[in-house]
């Protein structure tokens, strides 16, 4: 099995993990789109959430795609006990460090850009 295949199969895990990790600033752009809360609300929400709360979305994200790759292993690769992470050790770690930076990636591409833009051309938060 090649990277681009493990790739695509694990590319609803990294979108799921960059979506979750981004969730703190994403939440007031969702407010807003539904008519739930106002702008100045919202853009207060988001600094609350950004600054005071962002490693808990993120480390929930980095738990999610520690999850889902568990899941990926031991549906995929049969992977279910101890011997057998001993035995297929390489394929775990490489599989796994692709993985993060791939979901990293996602996580800076829709959070620091496409939320961003969102929020930007909403009013939420200005452009520096």
């Amino acid at each position: 099995m090649n990277l681009e295949n493990t790739l695509k199969e694990l590319k609803g895990v990294i979108s799921l993990s960059a979506f979750v990790g981004g969730l703190c600033c994403f939440t007031p752009v969702v407010l807003v789109l539904f008519g739930v809360s106002s702008i100045s609300y919202a853009a207060s929400l988001s600094d609350t959430l950004y600054y005071g709360y962002r490693w808990y979305f993120r480390g929930f994200a980095f738990f999610t795609l520690l999850l889902g790759l568990a899941y990926y292993f031991y549906k995929r690769h049969g992977v279910c006990s101890l011997d057998e992470v001993k035995r297929q050790r390489q394929k775990i770690i490489n599989i796994t460090l692709v993985a993060i930076i791939v979901a990293t990636l996602a996580y800076i591409i829709w959070l620091y850009v496409i939320v961003e833009i969102i929020g930007v051309v909403l009013g939420i938060w200005d452009w520096y």
